[in-house]
């Protein structure tokens, strides 16, 4: 709920003794309101009053923590229901799926094959984040599937109603804070009480809405708001619908009894078919799964989802760059070609791509041109003689020993700019596309 000066000022002592930095209290509430400045700069202001707002203006969507250390994870905190409007906050996660219904040796391949799906793009590690432990009814040696899903490092995902069992795998991997996902209608104080014991996210599901709703408001009766929402497998068409109304009925209704993250089971809504997974997985991305399980996500399945995943969850007001630096490619050394282009990430990815292909060692340098493409950096100001020159000379020069440097043809113009200020240097004008580089090195270097 958005709280006006006013509605703020009301709470304040009314001092107007500008300790706060602000000549009355009424200018305070005001900054206050706008998100400019925090409520507990006011020394006079109570816990009780900061408790109050802080109830009053938290996002309808709780931000929720998994995972501990290195791979503690947040979800949820969501303030709009598309990314054009503001921005989404969490990412989605993903996981893959072991089973104590499968042998051993099926599980330990799910997992091997799992630990391939680890690269860089853009700065960012790319892996599969969860693993989700699934238990069926009647099959023994869950715990001893805990045990070894938690030796990849990830964080799990439990998938078990019975409450000994939860409570038996619980105790392996209770500090790697950990997914309970077993609560419903029929179980759901005995879980919680658990969850809340051990410290973990309850994963909560009903049979529809109504019953999840239910259920949720029985389980926060309880004292236990550390939830995420399971939007069930009965069909692909419920899952979608119950994504999209506990999503807009949290921040469009302000429900808070549905203002948590959600989960989504792909590999049961689309078992045995990992292209109807992979399509599932874009939609979920998209519309509103906070982790998205597969049966099993396999690389191609990955390179796709992860570059979709990339795009929705940044800022839009903000373009994807990449580090400043050298990237050699193809096995370049000190001694191979120089090529420079913007730190752009659509740029760099289609440019590297293209010197991949050529197969000759390159170095691709990379400077900071405000994240734009070539002719608009130019345009800018941001990519000229005097920025490439300043930073060869900073950076570059004394780790490459090759003095040949390829520039963007669509910025031919700076050749003999560039050739003042670099006089070691022979300045080479590439193509003004990026699918012409193969040919164009390849002539090059013959």
């Amino acid at each position: 709920m958005a709280l006006k000066g006013l509605d703020i000022f009301k709470l304040t002592p009314k001092k107007n003794c500008k300790e706060c930095g602000f000549p009355t209290c009424m200018a305070f509430s005001m900054k206050v309101a706008q998100g400019a400045v925090e409520i507990t700069k006011c020394p006079h202001i109570s816990d009780d009053v900061v408790a109050q707002l802080a109830e009053a203006t938290a996002p309808p969507m709780k931000t929720i923590k998994i995972g501990a250390g290195d791979e503690e994870h947040q979800l949820g905190g969501e303030t709009v229901l598309y990314r054009h409007e503001k921005t989404f906050v969490s990412k989605t996660l993903y996981a893959t799926t072991v089973c104590d219904c499968k042998d051993d040796a099926e599980n330990d391949a799910i997992l091997e094959r799992m630990k391939k799906i680890d690269y860089e793009r853009i700065g960012e590690r790319e892996y599969v984040e969860l693993v989700y432990v699934n238990h069926a009814d009647g099959k023994d040696g869950y715990v001893d599937l805990v045990k070894k899903a938690d030796a990849t490092g990830r964080t799990l995902v439990l998938g078990v109603k019975d409450v000994d069992l939860a409570k038996a795998a619980l105790d392996v991997v209770k500090d790697k804070k950990p997914i309970l996902n077993g609560a419903d209608a029929s179980n759901y104080e005995a879980m919680s009480n658990l969850a809340t014991e051990y410290g973990v996210v309850l994963g909560v599901t009903g049979a529809n809405l109504d019953e999840l709703h239910d259920t949720v408001e029985a389980i926060e009766k309880l004292g236990n708001k550390n939830l995420i929402l399971d939007v069930g497998t009965e069909s692909v068409k419920d899952a979608f619908k119950n994504a999209v109304e506990i999503r807009r009925a949290c921040l469009k209704n302000e429900d808070r009894t549905f203002g948590y993250p959600s989960l989504v089971n792909i590999g049961r809504l689309a078992a045995g078919d990992k292209t109807m997974q992979a399509a599932l997985a874009s939609l979920f991305t998209l519309k509103y799964g906070s982790v998205v399980v597969f049966e099993e996500m396999d690389y191609a399945q990955a390179l796709a989802l992860y570059g979709l995943r990339q795009n929705v969850f940044t800022d839009p007001q903000k373009p994807m760059t990449v580090e400043p630096g050298i990237y050699p490619i193809n096995g370049a050394t000190a001694d191979s070609l120089c090529a420079t282009t913007v730190d752009f990430a659509l740029t760099y990815f289609v440019v590297s791509g293209e010197l991949e292909r050529s197969g000759v060692p390159i170095n691709l340098i990379i400077q900071d041109a405000g994240g734009m493409s070539v002719l608009t950096s130019w345009a800018a100001g941001k990519l000229s003689a005097s920025s490439i020159s300043k930073f060869i000379e900073e950076e570059i020069k004394d780790k490459v020993t090759c003095r040949k440097l390829i520039i963007p043809g669509k910025v031919a113009v700076l050749k003999g700019e560039l050739e003042n200020k670099l006089p070691d240097w022979e300045i080479i004008v590439a193509p003004n596309e990026a699918v012409q580089l193969v040919k164009f090195l390849k002539d090059l270097t013959a």
